[in-house]
């Protein structure tokens, strides 16, 4: 062997000296990059989570607005309809009354009219043919009258042997009666008339004062003669 050639390098110099690769050079490069870009975008899903949640929060205050709105809505227009149909209640009532009192104003016209074909049918006696036909003309009348104030809901009172009702009565005699007690209507002197339940018009009567003195004598008379007789037995 040649004494001049240079010796073999030994082994463990030859790993030290060795070059680093490319991907080992890279590789704490991209971890790096890797965690930045997962850190933004955490921070971007918590951005866009802050900013749904914010949205969220706006569009429930705007719900809320819209549903107060809505309910003081609904709660005005029940009060202005119930306003409405009281309204309306009322003003039928109104034209009701006035056409009540349309009717009692002409009836009350009407009822003296009514009160002397009374008066005559009950004093007169026709005799002859000539009076009666007169009269059955007049009942006619009188019919054909009658039958238009029932049309108009008017209907007479009967108050003879009724108790004396100061809202339907109107007293102008007193007497004494041995057929009804106090209180009690004994004649009709001028007859009353309802109007669809109303009064129309009182009834002038003659009211009872139950028995007078004369009753009460006659009454003792007849308790001292039964008592005489019991003593003679």
């Amino acid at each position: 062997m040649n004494e001049d050639s240079p010796a073999s390098p030994a082994p463990e110099q030859a790993s030290i000296d060795t070059p680093i690769s490319m991907e080992e050079q890279t590789l704490p490069a991209a971890e790096a990059t890797a965690e930045n870009e997962s850190v933004a975008a955490k921070e971007s899903v918590e951005a866009d989570l802050v900013s749904l949640r914010q949205e969220n929060e706006a569009l429930r205050g705007q719900y809320m607005r819209i549903a107060a709105d809505f309910d003081n809505f609904r709660k005005r227009q029940q009060r202005e309809t119930e306003d409405l149909r009281l309204q309306l209640i009322r003003q039928q009532r109104e034209t009701e009354d006035l056409r009540l009192q349309l009717i009692c104003s002409t009836l009350s016209e009407i009822l003296p009219v009514v009160d002397n074909f009374e008066r005559a049918r009950q004093q007169l006696n026709p005799e002859g043919e000539e009076a009666q036909g007169l009269h059955r003309s007049y009942q006619g009348l009188y019919k054909q009258l009658v039958d238009v104030m029932k049309q108009l809901g008017v209907s007479p009172m009967r108050v003879e042997g009724e108790a004396f009702n100061p809202s339907l009565h109107e007293a102008v005699l007193n007497e004494p009666s041995d057929k009804y007690s106090e209180d009690v209507v004994i004649e009709e002197l001028q007859r009353g008339y309802h109007l669809d339940g109303r009064v129309l018009r009182h009834a002038m009567v003659k009211v009872s004062m139950g028995p007078g003195p004369s009753g009460e004598t006659n009454d003792s008379n007849s308790d001292s003669a039964t008592a005489e007789g019991e003593g003679n037995n």
